[in-house]
């Protein structure tokens, strides 16, 4: 395995894209810890207690990438791109003419990515201004106010944010196309990562005794393993293909299968969902509505309900955008294939659907437990969990970790096997 992991360098394509990745990648840790101007850098230096903000804030810290509390240039992170991907995501299946352009191909996608990244403009001065105000400048948040001065200092703060949530767009943009693997999901796997090492020194030192860190280490272990084993499950339909006779020669009639995985969409929609209901809790800090800010936060019975409706719906929908049966019936019919037991055509296209409404439950099921259960199993074992520990253990966190690892593990496998390497997974 050794050897194998040592041609991922030996091919120079491959080695170029890594380290084009990693590159980027550095870049993106060093803008995480680069003070935007005007921060007060002695309280900045004093900030000690990490989880001031409650459990919004940690929750917005891990999902924008973990700059929060840094108060960087990259501190808002991806999270205004993927709200812009999501309205377009949705407006492709409302708006008609948005559906024609999405149906033109490599050209219309073009033109949407274009349009996502304007939106993705304005999205991050909305956002910028309600960090600022109510995160950075108000002490009740953080302990300390972190940006203090006038009407200039905020503004300056408010173009930086929006800067730099533009050029981490870029970035993630730059890793897909050059690097390996969904540069977004990278840049968030980046920041919940670079978060670890501060929620064990903070578990640590929460005076638990040794038994609490046993348990999380243990649900931990747990978890990844069943991320593991429900997103490289599959449901194998079986496909035979028609017999032809070419003169003398008997062509076709072998039998292959057609894979289905669980959890199709991946980490999707638990980072939609995420990136959704951040805007309620900022909303009601900017305007000052108490009830609807804690009735919004991590744990709450509304954030509980909308988590699970969310991860349905944009499971589901992700589906139906990446997945169409009618389209794959007619080309399984045009090659001379066809479902055991099943008409070839209408039918083939209904037993398809079918299977796949059932497996995207399941898949959706999944992604609701694995988010919400971890987190209130930490919250049980311990009231006294550090916040931004308990939301590690969250089982957010880990699933993006573990599903882009995943997915950065099967690009570069199969980035290896094109060129008749060998992959180093079995």
């Amino acid at each position: 395995m050794i050897g194998n992991l040592a041609n991922l360098f030996r091919v120079p394509e491959i080695r170029r894209r890594i380290l084009i990745t990693l590159g980027f990648l550095l870049v993106y840790r060093l803008g995480s810890n680069v003070p935007i101007p005007g921060v007060d850098l002695p309280a900045l230096q004093t900030l000690g207690d990490r989880t001031g903000g409650g459990a919004f804030t940690t929750m917005f810290n891990i999902i924008s990438g973990g700059g929060v509390y840094s108060c960087a240039l990259f501190s808002l992170g991806i999270m205004p791109y993927i709200s812009a991907s999501i309205i377009f995501s949705l407006l492709t299946k409302v708006v008609p003419s948005l559906e024609a352009v999405a149906k033109e191909g490599a050209a219309g996608q073009r033109k949407i990515n274009q349009w996502t990244r304007l939106a993705t403009v304005p999205l991050a001065l909305v956002q910028s201004v309600i960090l600022v105000a109510n995160v950075y400048r108000d002490p009740t948040q953080l302990g300390v106010a972190l940006l203090p001065g006038g009407f200039g200092i905020a503004l300056g703060a408010i173009l930086t944010l929006t800067a730099g949530t533009i050029l981490l767009m870029w970035i993630g943009e730059q890793i897909t196309e050059y690097g390996i693997g969904n540069g977004i999901s990278l840049l968030i796997m980046a920041g919940i990562i670079a978060s670890v090492p501060d929620a064990v020194i903070r578990l640590v030192a929460s005076e638990q005794g040794a038994l609490l860190p046993l348990l999380l280490l243990i649900l931990f272990v747990v978890i990844v393993v069943v991320v593991v084993f429900i997103t490289k499950g599959t449901r194998k339909i079986p496909v035979q293909y028609a017999k032809l006779t070419r003169g003398r020669r008997v062509y076709g009639g072998q039998r292959h299968f057609l894979p289905l995985k669980v959890n199709q969409a991946g980490v999707m929609p638990v980072i939609f969902a995420s990136a959704l209901l951040s805007f309620p809790q900022l909303v009601s800090d900017a305007l000052g509505w108490g009830t609807v800010r804690d009735a919004f936060l991590p744990g709450a019975f509304w954030y509980t309900a909308l988590t699970i409706v969310l991860i349905f719906f944009f499971s589901f929908f992700w589906n139906s955008l990446m997945f169409n049966p009618v389209e794959m019936s007619k080309n399984m019919k045009e090659h001379g294939s066809f479902i055991p037991g099943i008409r070839p055509g209408r039918t083939t296209a209904e037993f398809l659907e079918k299977v796949m409404v059932r497996i995207t439950l399941a898949g959706a099921t999944f992604l609701a437990l694995i988010s919400l259960l971890p987190q209130q199993a930490a919250v049980w074992i311990s009231p006294t969990v550090p916040t931004d520990v308990a939301l590690f253990l969250g089982g957010t966190s880990i699933l993006i970790v573990v599903s882009v690892a995943l997915d950065l593990v099967d690009k570069l496998n199969s980035a290896l096997l094109m060129r008749n390497q060998g992959g180093f997974m079995e």
